[in-house]
């Protein structure tokens, strides 16, 4: 009887404690793999292998597409240097008056056409800038407009001639008079930025077609002229850095304007590689990286440098403007000493751009001349120069490159030289004189964009970082649970002194017994687990194996006092076992 309930009280310790081990164990497993899977996430940073894989442009990719054709709001916003005292002013009593007209205000629609991969890591495409006229953001202004504007045609002729032979200044000061050709004309808002009729624009084109390819000229037209141009940018497949940045522009590294030191190599001035077209800018940007911008009706790319940051369409940017020397004439930046064309330099905050417009005497600077030289600006009346107005900025989101804020802006002028030899023209000898000023602008993201950036850009980070601690942290936890049940398992034979004595002096006792055991223990297992698991399915286990424990170790009244003492000891360490 007593090897019965022995056996008993065995079986269930042992069904208690694998389900233990079997705990545990599962909890060691799932502990090792979060371990070794936040250990992965914090080695090889999945969110920046995903954003690397979406930032390389390819035929369907995401970033691609943005770029490919931007479905953002771009708006070209012009205003038009009106003459306000034309009569005053040639007549030599006042000098030239000005006001600012506008704005008038265009939907910029620029994408990437054509676009062809190459081998290199590069793309060839095909850059374009369609406008459309937008009334309702004109500020009640219209295309019909009519103002008091330079005649660009008169004035740049006459700029070009002004150094001829006396016989050509005199032949051409024939035809301006015999033509009726005025410095100060008036004509509509969009005559003057898209074309207007000049008899010497009109006899150039006849006579002079490899210089003036067009019959009518209007200066937004001019600048908007992209035809036959296109651009090699990078993919970002050799460096992700570069993805969208110019490689080339109509085949070139450089701009083909500028002096060049030495052989065909780029120069400081003449440079487009790296740069931006304003789509897309380098990713991964440090905060003390020098950018670089590049429009086509600046004639170069422009330096832009760090100020700030701000929050913009629900994402933190840098905050970009152009260097405060971008437009130095060489005075304090020597670099840009290239600018000066053919030894001239032009005053600080004005950059020469004749070669790019067709041989007009062409200026770029800021609008109202912003960092002008003071006399440029003391030269007229209505110029008020403002920093928050009319500097340009970029907020562009430093991971992506992706511009939040645009705002580009710049004035077109005519620098004008010596021309009191030249009929009509000569109150404008030396002048700088505006033409017009443009913003290029976007003020945020589209709601779809900013969703999509949002999720990439602020969330993923987090959610990534935070899933990798997770892991971590969780595994770690896990693994300490297991060694701390390892260690202290109940069903760990840990049994007091007292005890342990007993159960040696039961087993000396017992030695034949032990062994009888130890032979019919596979049947009276086998027995007993069958019969433990009918008990089970009858919901009654536990009870009866307690009362067959507690009969089977109840004392014969045969027995010797030793000997109870002994059963007493055996039933109570069975107890504590068993319970």
């Amino acid at each position: 009887m007593n090897l019965l309930a022995f056996i008993v009280m065995f079986r269930s310790d042992l069904l208690r404690c694998t389900g233990i081990a079997q705990s545990v164990l599962i909890l060691l497993i799932v502990g090792l793999v979060g371990l070794s899977v936040g250990l992965v996430m914090m080695l090889t940073d999945p969110y920046n292998r995903l954003f690397e894989w979406k930032a390389t442009f390819g035929s369907g990719g995401e970033m691609f597409n943005l770029w490919e054709k931007p479905p953002v709001e771009l708006y070209l916003r012009v205003w038009l240097w009106n003459v306000t005292n034309r009569e005053e002013f040639l007549a030599g009593k006042e000098k030239l008056r000005v006001h600012d007209v506008g704005p008038y205000v265009y939907r910029e629609r620029f994408t990437h056409e054509k676009v062809v991969f190459n081998e290199n890591g590069t793309m060839t495409s095909v850059p374009t800038h369609p406008l459309i006229w937008v009334p309702e953001l004109s500020e009640g202004h219209s295309e019909n407009d009519t103002l008091i504007l330079p005649n660009i045609a008169l004035l740049s002729f006459s700029n070009v001639m002004a150094d001829a032979s006396v016989f050509t200044r005199l032949a051409v000061n024939v035809l301006i008079r015999q033509t009726d050709s005025q410095p100060l004309v008036e004509m509509t808002a969009r005559e003057f930025m898209f074309g207007y009729e000049s008899p010497l624009v009109t006899l150039g084109n006849k006579f002079m077609p490899s210089w003036i390819m067009f019959e009518k000229l209007g200066l937004i037209d001019r600048m908007y002229d992209f035809a036959g141009d296109f651009e090699t940018d990078f993919t970002g497949e050799t460096d992700v850095k570069n993805s969208g940045l110019i490689d080339k522009y109509n085949g070139r590294p450089y701009l083909p304007h500028w002096r060049r030191e030495e052989g065909d190599g780029p120069t400081t001035c003449s440079n487009v590689r790296f740069a931006s077209d304003g789509t897309k800018f380098n990713s991964y940007i440090e905060p003390n990286q020098t950018l670089s911008f590049f429009r086509k009706s600046m004639c170069r790319a422009m330096p832009m440098v760090r100020v700030g940051e701000a929050k913009r369409s629900g994402m933190m940017g840098y905050k970009y403007t152009f260097k405060s020397d971008a437009l130095d004439n060489g005075k304090v930046n020597k670099d840009n000493k290239c600018f000066c064309r053919q030894g001239h330099c032009l005053p600080e905050g004005l950059i020469d751009v004749t070669d790019c417009y067709y041989g007009f005497p062409i200026a770029v600077g800021y609008p109202h001349f912003y960092k002008a030289d003071p006399a440029v600006i003391n030269a007229i009346e209505g110029v008020y120069p403002d920093e928050r107005k009319h500097e340009t900025h970029f907020i562009i989101e430093p991971v992506s490159g992706m511009p939040l804020e645009v705002a580009v802006r710049n004035q077109i002028n005519m620098a004008l030289g010596d021309l009191s030899n030249m009929a009509h023209v000569t109150k404008f000898s030396h002048m700088v004189l505006p033409l017009l000023h443009t913003e290029i602008g976007m003020k945020e993201l589209p709601s779809n964009m900013q969703v999509k950036f949002i999720i990439y850009m602020v969330i993923l980070p987090v959610v990534t970082v935070v899933l990798t601690w997770v892991f971590l942290v969780g595994g770690l936890a896990l693994i300490g649970v297991c060694l701390v049940a390892a260690f202290c398992n109940p069903c760990r034979p840990d049994v007091d002194v007292e005890t342990r004595r007993n159960s040696r002096a039961w087993l000396q006792q017992d030695t034949d017994v032990n062994k009888a055991v130890r032979k019919q223990m596979p049947e009276l297992l086998i027995v007993e687990a069958e019969r433990h698991a009918a008990q089970l399915k009858h919901g009654m286990a536990r009870e009866r194996e307690m009362q067959v424990y507690r009969s089977l170790l109840a004392p014969d009244d045969g027995n010797d006092v030793s000997g109870s003492s002994n059963a007493s000891s055996r039933r109570t360490s069975f107890e504590q076992a068993y319970c």
